[in-house]
């Protein structure tokens, strides 16, 4: 069982993502929290796999589940986080990616309706890996149309490179897109080709250095 320490100030939220994890068969949630001390104290005390925390709660309401997440990378390595946002905010998921992008996700809230979406993020963290929802990567792809490199990219490429974003491996794309592993390895080899990307094969850097680029940091 995935356990899991859940922390939003709206207590409608809170009751609907209690409803939500409740039928995810494979989650178990132990706590549910309303602000950051609390959220810090109920991790320390129960040492969960995962959080899943709103971006913005008491006592300021800015950033704090972001925050919390960068906290964590030094005082519990071993906890993931998804954090979910209201809107996309891909400045956001840099922040959240900034130190390294394994074991953390970014969501919309809108998708956490769907139980599947919310438990196969939670899930890759477990894992060790990242998720990005790909509503963000679609955005960022919107503002970057002028760039001749993302113009250049073929629908296939666009939609492959959003599973990038994700954190999916080639294996994993392949059986997305019911295309053999080889024809994935060649769309990215010109997805990073023509957007002037390492190939890097390990698959949280390729999140990072996506959304690097998207963002129009990594040029």
């Amino acid at each position: 069982m995935i356990r899991v320490v859940l922390a939003d100030d709206s207590f409608l939220a809170r009751e609907g993502l209690t409803h939500v994890l409740g039928s995810i068969d494979d989650v178990h949630l132990v706590a549910a929290c309303a602000d950051l001390e609390e959220l810090r104290a109920t991790v320390e005390e129960l040492e969960p796999d995962v959080v899943l925390t709103d971006i913005r709660m008491p006592p300021t309401n800015t950033d704090e589940g972001i925050r919390y997440a960068g906290e964590l990378r030094n005082s519990r390595p071993e906890v993931g986080v998804v954090v979910l946002s209201q809107h996309a905010e891909p400045a956001y998921a840099m922040s959240l990616f900034e130190n390294g992008s394994s074991q953390r996700a970014y969501l919309l809230k809108e998708r956490v309706k769907d139980r599947d979406e919310l438990g196969r993020a939670l899930r890759e963290v477990v894992a060790g890996r990242s998720f990005v929802d790909s509503r963000i990567v679609d955005q960022l792809v919107s503002n970057q149309r002028s760039d001749p490199g993302i113009e250049s990219l073929t629908p296939r490429e666009r939609e492959i490179l959003a599973l990038i974003a994700e954190g999916r491996s080639n294996t994993s794309i392949a059986e997305s897109l019911e295309i053999t592993k080889r024809a994935v390895e060649r769309h990215i080899n010109g997805i990073f080709a023509k957007l002037d990307l390492p190939g890097d094969g390990d698959v949280n850097r390729r999140v990072k250095a996506t959304l690097l680029y998207l963002l129009g940091e990594g040029r």
